[in-house]
């Protein structure tokens, strides 16, 4: 019989290597003899997953973006129901990589920011990651004032604010990304910086309530 190829295994095995190699030597040093070399396959093998290099590039920033999703919902659903403000905070530690085990992946995260300033293909699919991840901090700033009785329920999942929160923290959490790799900021300094943000957007929202009660 002939042997069965796990193709999307190798898909991401493939995904691994350009990121190994991105670490080191950045976008423009991955080449297809050097992917095939960390991969273990053959360069046929990865021509046979990819059409291109744009095409291999994308697949990989894609699976970037699954395992700092994937990590942001473990840390909101591994353990005991968390309260929508702790749940943020903890999504926002993630989506910064502030923590040493993640210095690799966050170089090469900014190598397809990079990138993606002059490729509309690897652009298109960063919006979209950053898309889900707004959402999803929108989500979390709303359950976290309907929680203590700043938001009506039973309204727009997402008004204005949470929206416009969201988009703020985000942009915070990608940047405290950018300093902490240049070393402008130890990782220490930019959890503080995230964390005291977030203990604003808290007192904003509560006066924007008490505003609204008046």
């Amino acid at each position: 019989m002939p042997r069965q190829v796990d193709h999307e295994g190798r898909r991401r095995r493939i995904a691994e290597a350009i990121c190994l190699i991105a670490d080191e030597r950045g976008l423009e040093g991955v080449t297809l003899r050097d992917v095939a070399a960390v991969a273990q396959v053959s360069m046929g093998a990865v021509q046979r997953c990819f059409r291109s290099k744009e095409e291999m590039l994308l697949f990989a920033v894609g699976y970037v973006g699954e395992r700092i999703t994937e990590r942001v919902r473990t840390r909101l659903g591994g353990g005991p129901a968390q309260p929508p403000a702790t749940a943020l905070s903890h999504a926002a530690t993630e989506v910064a990589l502030l923590r040493e085990e993640h210095r690799a992946e966050a170089r090469v995260w900014l190598a397809f920011v990079a990138q993606a300033a002059v490729s509309e293909p690897l652009a298109d699919t960063l919006r979209t990651s950053y898309a889900a991840l707004q959402d999803l901090f929108a989500r979390l700033i709303t359950e976290a004032t309907e929680a203590t009785g700043s938001a009506p329920v039973g309204k727009d999942p997402a008004p204005p604010g949470p929206r416009r929160e969201a988009r703020a923290l985000l942009a915070l959490a990608d940047g405290l990304t950018s300093h902490v790799l240049i070393g402008h900021l130890t990782p220490e300094e930019a959890d503080e910086v995230l964390h005291a943000h977030l203990a604003g957007l808290w007192e904003r929202l509560d006066a924007t309530t008490a505003g609204r009660a008046n």
